[in-house]
């Protein structure tokens, strides 16, 4: 029997809506409540509403939602906290007979709870030395070194992702194993349904470009402008986050407002096809068609299937690509 539902896909493509669906209707269909945790890495950022669409009070519709506005902007994404802090929600909720759904893109989050995933330790010293020589001499070098040491970890690393390629070789360096060795396999650490959220790319990119336009016609320069006074710009991951790090070049005057919305539109569009990589790669996902007619209810059979034990989990070996770590970035740096 499943002890989580996940919901999972790229960004645009309707999860959150699905969500709050489920765990509406979970009760009549199964005997249990549903409530959701929150598995979207830049959704964990107090004030980070209107560019992450975060869901608003009315749009849970009573729905209990977990792990929202948890960091301060300022305050770095750190994956093996937050594996913490929802295998915590998890159990205090199965320990309430209440199903908990988690809901995101963010495919490290997602394997963090769902997988036997566990994140070394951080070397400040060896963390500074390596940014220094990345600083120093560019991330090439560094790359070609990560393929000498690590060749799966750099054929998955962009060439020209230093922040990456400098944690694979702190990894490295640290624990003696090559990256890759860290990286999820697909074990699972909580027997789940996976739920995938599919679009045909023509759409999905329609429907990203439709909630980046809304991004702008709700304020999101004016989050940003008040974001900044609390240390946005500071924060080593918010300030990258897409549409934000668009945002405060529009402020500064490196981009007009059309720049900033059309740069924002194309980055996101990348990292939605990183996102459908990312969890296509999971065979234990069943997708779903995010425009069907009868979506909740074909969602609904398939919890009920689990919750049996009729929908077996299936394995997998293969590793997942971790260039969809984060949705972070101007174009050209993830």
């Amino acid at each position: 029997m499943i002890k989580v539902i996940a919901v999972v896909g790229p960004t645009a493509v309707g999860k959150s809506d699905l969500a709050v669906e489920l765990a509406l209707r979970l009760e009549e269909r199964v005997g249990r409540r549903g409530e959701v945790i929150n598995a979207d890495s830049m959704q964990l950022y107090r004030g980070m509403d209107i560019g992450t669409a975060k869901v608003g009070e009315a749009e849970r519709r009573g729905v209990p939602h977990h792990l929202l506005d948890v960091w301060e902007v300022s305050e770095p994404a750190d994956v093996a906290s937050y594996q913490t802090m929802a295998r915590e929600r998890v159990e205090e909720l199965t320990d309430q007979d209440v199903l908990p759904i988690l809901v995101g893109g963010s495919g490290l989050y997602v394997r963090a709870v769902l997988d036997h995933l566990n994140f070394p330790g951080t070397d400040p010293d060896v963390r500074a030395r390596l940014e220094a020589e990345l600083n120093e001499v560019g991330p090439g070098v560094l790359h070609a070194r990560l393929a000498d040491v690590d060749p799966a970890a750099a054929r998955s690393i962009l060439p020209g992702n230093g922040r990456r390629i400098v944690r694979a070789l702190e990894v490295v360096e640290l624990t003696g194993e090559p990256f890759t060795a860290n990286l999820p396999d697909h074990s699972s650490f909580y027997p789940c349904l996976q739920l995938g959220v599919s679009a045909p790319r023509e759409q999905l990119d329609e429907r990203i470009d439709l909630r980046v336009d809304r991004m702008w016609e709700q304020g999101l320069v004016e989050e940003v402008r008040e974001l900044d006074k609390v240390g946005l710009r500071e924060g080593r991951t918010a300030s990258r986050a897409l549409g934000y790090s668009q945002a405060l070049a529009q402020l500064d005057g490196e981009m007009s407002e059309s720049e900033a919305r059309a740069a924002t539109a194309q980055a996101t569009r990348k990292f939605a096809r990183r996102q459908e990589s990312w969890f296509r790669r999971d065979p234990r996902v069943t997708w779903l068609p995010h425009d069907a007619e009868d979506l909740v209810e074909r969602a609904l059979h398939h919890v009920e299937k689990a919750l049996s034990g009729a929908e077996e989990e299936s394995s997998g070996e293969a590793l997942v690509d971790v260039s969809t770590l984060l949705p972070t970035g101007r174009l050209g740096v993830d």
